[in-house]
């Protein structure tokens, strides 16, 4: 599963409001897919230009990842390297782009359902689903230190009185 963090959780978010709010959407086309709609929010690329890098590359994005060099300097390494940096794995990648992630789809609202990886509505879900299982992921991180629940004794009212 993805490396849990604040940049991802609100990509995911911000992808799924753009998708609910008619932004493009062709599962088809590498610019217009479901990462392709992520990677126009985390790049501020358009679709056209996503699908131009991605051209350079083999295949759909499950196979983008799966090949993806850390060393070359091709543009899909930039976007591949957007993606990493993001916390994303080869794997969320290819399931991002089928929705197959058993976590996430574990989650979803209502329980446990296959999505279909070229249905909006679908898409959306996974996005909002999968930023709420990140979330509590790192809200599960988060330590809060013993001195916080220590017993602050109230004041008393001479200390409350203003000269």
């Amino acid at each position: 599963m993805a490396h849990p963090n604040l940049a991802l959780i609100d990509a995911l978010r911000k992808t799924a409001t753009r998708l609910k709010n008619g932004a493009y959407y062709a599962w088809g086309n590498h610019g217009g897919c479901n990462c392709g709609n992520l990677l126009q929010v985390v790049t501020s690329l358009s679709k056209e230009e996503i699908l131009q890098y991605a051209h350079m590359g083999a295949g759909e994005w499950t196979e983008i990842a799966e090949e993806y060099c850390g060393v070359t300097n091709t543009p899909m390494y930039l976007l591949m390297s957007k993606l990493e940096t993001l916390g994303l794995t080869p794997t969320d990648i290819h399931n991002i782009e089928y929705l197959e992630d058993r976590t996430v789809l574990n989650a979803l609202p209502g329980g446990f359902r296959w999505l279909k990886r070229n249905v909006r509505a679908d898409v959306i879900d996974y996005f909002e689903t999968f930023a709420n299982v990140l979330e509590q992921a790192l809200l599960r991180q988060v330590t809060i230190p013993d001195f916080i629940y220590a017993f602050q004794p109230a004041r008393e009212m001479t200390e409350l009185q203003f000269e």
